[in-house]
């Protein structure tokens, strides 16, 4: 009976023992025997777990992971282990702290000195305006809100009502609803307001400019577009509250002319810029300019509405030249200009000494002869650019005899206004001969020189004395007679060509009548040329 009790615990030993390899292989996970068994320690490749794939790599790679080293070192432990050995309770190791993702700084914004925020804020209201970027700034932080606040970013503003364009009921309540707002940023953000524009305000104009002359005594500029109401005491009352207002743009508004004459007789002495659009009360305007109400102004430009006005314009040419003598750019856009013949034995007026850019285009008659632009123009040497496009009584004769020698700009383009006249054939070569080492831009489009003369007065830009390169770079030669060699030889000569129009030359092959924008095109149209010059007829 007492070998019996002896048997059982050598049994439970050898089941313990064979139980021993089981513990080591459940220790092992799915992962590990991919990975013993695909690419083992000591081969040429190894794995890289994807998404949902396993790859086998050439080559060595990265570390396993800890618990794979692990693995196989635990059964081995348990396989030489004793079967009686007490089992020892292993206590669970803390998890390591997963690792803070590195997402973006909230404090940046607060740690950027003002100035330089500032400075940066300065770049963007200067491509795109203060409005709404500044309002939208300010909501980010306080240090934000600070650097939007200063006044120095607020110097040009465009107050426009959202729903301008619509009902009218719908623009009063937009525009009441936009003052509310301006009188709260008027006195605390437009104290340094230099700058001021106002388009398509029916209604509240008046108290708009009243807060502007209550709020903004460094105003400099003022433009109303498409603006009604506009008195005159609100203009007075602007003038006397703004010292340094010397540019009033009131193209396309409804103002009264004793409105803008107020005005004028208040700040004439120190207005710089005036933009006015032609209508009947003009007339009275310009009454004031020519009697010495603003002698210091330096820009005058009357432009025609949208629906053209076919009341002649009354200008003297002598009044104006002793009314504004500092003028330098002088505009009369789109206008029948009617002026005053000078008389015989008349002398001529002071001219315009400081003028560089005279602009007389028109679509429509035009009345300007040689006499006239000589009569305007027969003191100002210093001029740049001269626009005379529809102007058909214009002969290169008349454009010699100017004493201007550093002209920039000539366009002496027609557009469908010299249908019914009888266009100068001869000439053209004056108009290089004189200005072909400073023309920039050169239009001749629609004019009606011949062939040859078109040849003989481009091939001025390919003699340049001393090896210099010309420097057009803008050429219109639509609708003319030019040939294939001459515009050739031209483009070969002028390699700072930027803009060659070639519409509707009649002598061009097809395929090359159109406007060739950048170096690229007008190389391009260069090889064509030459190709099909080349090439046998």
């Amino acid at each position: 009976m007492a070998p019996a009790p002896a048997r059982r615990p050598r049994r439970k030993a050898g089941r313990r023992a064979r139980s021993s390899p089981l513990v080591g292989a459940r220790g092992r996970s799915a992962e590990d025997w991919w990975w013993d068994r695909l690419a083992p320690s000591g081969s040429e490749y190894h794995l890289l777990q994807a998404d949902s794939m396993l790859l086998v790599l050439p080559g060595p790679g990265p570390s396993r992971p800890r618990a794979h080293r692990r693995a196989p070192r635990r059964a081995q432990r348990l396989r030489s282990g004793s079967a009686t050995a007490p089992k020892s309770k292993s206590r669970p190791r803390p998890e390591p702290a997963p690792a803070l993702e590195q997402g973006p700084d909230a404090g940046w914004g607060d740690r950027i000195p003002l100035e330089l925020l500032v400075q940066i804020f300065g770049l963007l209201v200067a491509a795109d305006g203060p409005m709404p970027f500044l309002g939208r700034a300010a909501r980010v932080c306080r240090r934000w809100h600070e650097a939007a606040s200063q006044p120095a970013l607020w110097h040009t503003v465009t107050l426009s009502p959202p729903m301008a364009g619509r009902a009218v009921k719908g623009n009063v309540k937009a525009e009441k609803k936009l003052l509310a707002s301006l009188e709260w940023l008027m006195p605390n953000r437009f104290s340094q307001l230099q700058r001021l524009t106002l388009i398509h305000w029916k209604s509240q104009v008046h108290p708009v400019l009243k807060l502007v002359s209550e709020s903004c005594p460094r105003l400099t500029f003022l433009k109303l577009s498409d603006c009604h109401g506009v008195t005159a005491d609100t203009l007075v009352l602007l003038a006397k509250a703004c010292g340094q207002l010397h540019s009033l743009n009131l193209q396309h508004s409804m103002v009264e002319s004793t409105a803008v004459v107020s005005f004028l007789e208040e700040a004439g002495s120190r207005m710089r810029k005036l933009w006015l659009t032609y209508s009947s009360q003009t007339t009275a305007i310009l009454g004031a300019l020519l009697s010495s109400c603003c002698p210091q102004l330096q820009v005058l430009e009357v432009s025609t509405g949208i629906n053209h006005n076919s009341t002649p314009l009354q200008l003297p040419v002598e009044a104006l030249q002793k009314g504004c003598p500092r003028l330098q750019v002088l505009r009369l856009l789109n206008l029948m200009w009617l002026p005053k013949p000078s008389g015989r034995g008349v002398a001529l007026g002071p001219g315009f000494p400081s003028l560089e850019e005279l602009c007389l285009a028109s679509s429509t008659c035009n009345f300007v002869s040689n006499e006239v632009l000589g009569r305007l123009l027969h003191g100002s040497p210093s001029l740049r650019m001269l626009d005379l496009r529809g102007c058909a009584r214009i002969t290169p004769a008349g454009l010699y005899d100017l004493p201007c020698q550093e002209l920039e700009h000539l366009h002496l383009g027609l557009y469908g206004a010299s249908d019914r006249l009888t266009l100068v054939k001869e000439g053209s070569s004056l108009l290089t001969q004189k200005w072909y080492h400073t023309l920039r831009e050169l239009d001749l489009s629609g004019q009606g020189f011949s062939e040859k003369d078109l040849e003989q007065a481009l091939a001025a830009f390919s003699g340049i004395p001393g090896g210099s390169q010309p420097a057009l770079c803008s050429l219109n030669l639509r609708a003319t007679r030019v040939t294939p060699s001459t515009v050739s030889s031209l483009i070969s000569s002028c390699p700072g060509l930027l803009y060659l129009n070639l519409e509707s030359c009649r002598c061009l092959p097809r395929g090359l009548k159109r406007a060739y924008r950048g170096v690229e095109e007008v190389q391009w149209c260069l090889e064509q040329l030459l190709t099909s010059h080349a090439s046998p007829s």
